[in-house]
């Protein structure tokens, strides 16, 4: 849903960027679109011959993008790799060739919950000795645990989101006399002071229930931490913990003030993603939208030119810890084949992420991707939050739920957050009604 959203738009952020002319962009057209990487050149071409079968939702140009790093692996390996378009339902273009027998060889899945479903149904090969020291290298403990599933390593993250983000009109800002809040307190001061100045402070998307569930995430994961954050998107500890009390009674104090919400609550609950970005940057009603790098690509169809109207702050602190959430795509082997686990060892490898990094609209969760491979400076500061956040970094917690609590529009935890935006005062009656959904989901 919400990662499939900002997949499809993630593609055209730097390109949008580079035409506002806000920031720098390469020139020239990468190595890696026409040529293979250094290491291919003039070497042997062990998989010559080799035909591999590759199944992502990627389409227009993310998928031409994908394409040239397939091709920077058949440069170096000589094996012939066939893309194949999942569309928006992954799940259901992956179902009838799962029960067909007739699996792509590597699907590219937009959520990890997804490994662990098609793990229990035998349809995943586990990873190689080979892709796992790859990634053992490259990655946090965390990434390969989202790619796991009993015991078994079977996906790699090789593609991210970034959702921790505050996204603001900066002439409002000026008009309010206010910079960027590096804390919630400060956040909901300089709230009250745009307010003052004539201006609402925030346009939330609360028709889209996704966005609230980012909302909830940042706050939680800065408030409550990385190990409560771990227990409660695996339902270890309850939606009635007391960290999760705190969370929610941070959020009220922006959304419980019908001056802080352009249009109040009733008009909030109306406004959908991308509506809300168009009132603060087409409509000017509004002086921040809460939500991932994709924003750019929406203000800028707004007719605001990021880096100078359109400007970004990371998510302030809640707590001890500064949230990174990250939204992605978990490349997985179903069928087992050489071919299969060598290209999930390039997509895991450093040459295959600085290969994709040099291409628009890509963020990398490798850390040893280098953020000065991005080809322009807002990618680049992003790159480097990814990586300065470490051990910290965690992903969208809806996205690991199961689709019936946190991925289904009108029902789960997108139901019930809007329920809270309309009542904020009532804590323990949300905190009730979340327990309740998520242990009929996890029964």
């Amino acid at each position: 849903m919400r990662t499939a959203r900002a997949a499809a738009v993630l593609a055209g952020l730097a390109i949008a960027v580079a035409a506002c002319g806000n920031a720098p962009s390469t020139t020239e057209e990468p190595a890696a679109s026409g040529s293979a990487p250094a290491s291919a050149a003039g070497g042997d071409q062990p998989l010559k011959g080799v035909k591999l079968e590759v199944a992502a939702k990627w389409t227009g140009a993310e998928q031409k993008n994908f394409e040239q790093v397939l091709k920077a692996f058949t440069d170096k390996t000589g094996a012939e790799v066939t893309y194949a378009s999942t569309g928006e339902d992954t799940g259901a273009y992956l179902g009838p060739r799962i029960q067909g027998n007739n699996p792509p060889d590597v699907a590219i899945l937009p959520q990890p919950g997804l490994v662990q479903q098609y793990a229990d149904q035998s349809a995943l090969k586990p990873l190689s000795p080979d892709v796992i020291k790859e990634i053992d290298t490259n990655y946090t403990p965390y990434w390969k645990e989202l790619g796991s599933a009993g015991g078994q390593v079977y996906g790699v993250l090789i593609k991210a989101a970034h959702k921790s983000l505050v996204w603001y009109r900066a002439p409002a800002f000026d008009d309010a006399g206010v910079q960027p809040a590096t804390t919630w307190d400060e956040l909901v001061k300089n709230a009250q002071t745009i307010a003052d100045s004539g201006t609402a402070p925030f346009s939330l998307c609360g028709a889209s229930g996704w966005t609230l569930t980012d909302l909830f995430e940042n706050v939680y994961l800065s408030s409550a931490g990385p190990e409560n954050y771990d227990k409660l998107s695996k339902h270890e500890i309850p939606w009635t913990d007391p960290t999760v009390k705190v969370a929610l009674e941070k959020i009220a104090q922006i959304v419980d003030k019908q001056e802080f919400l352009v249009d109040g609550t009733s008009g909030t609950m109306q406004t959908d993603f991308p509506t809300c970005v168009s009132k603060v940057y087409s409509n000017k009603k509004a002086a921040m939208v809460i939500e991932a790098d994709f924003v750019a690509v929406e203000a800028v169809n707004s007719g605001a030119k990021v880096g100078e109207d359109a400007k970004y702050f990371p998510f302030p602190k809640a707590g001890d810890t500064a949230p990174v959430v990250l939204g992605g795509d978990v490349a997985v082997a179903m069928k087992d084949s050489p071919g299969a686990q060598a290209l999930l060892q390039f997509l895991a490898s450093k040459e295959g992420g600085e290969v994709w990094a040099k291409l628009p609209g890509y963020l990398s969760p490798n850390k040893n991707v280098s953020p000065d491979n991005y080809p322009d400076e807002l990618t680049r500061q992003l790159g480097q939050t990814i990586v300065s956040a470490g051990d910290a970094v965690r992903y969208d917690m809806s996205d690991l739920a199961p689709s019936a609590f946190g991925g289904t529009d009108g029902k789960g935890e997108w139901k019930i957050l809007q329920d809270f935006v309309r009542k904020p005062s009532d804590v323990k009656g949300a905190q009730e009604a979340l327990e309740a959904e998520a242990k009929k989901a996890w029964k």
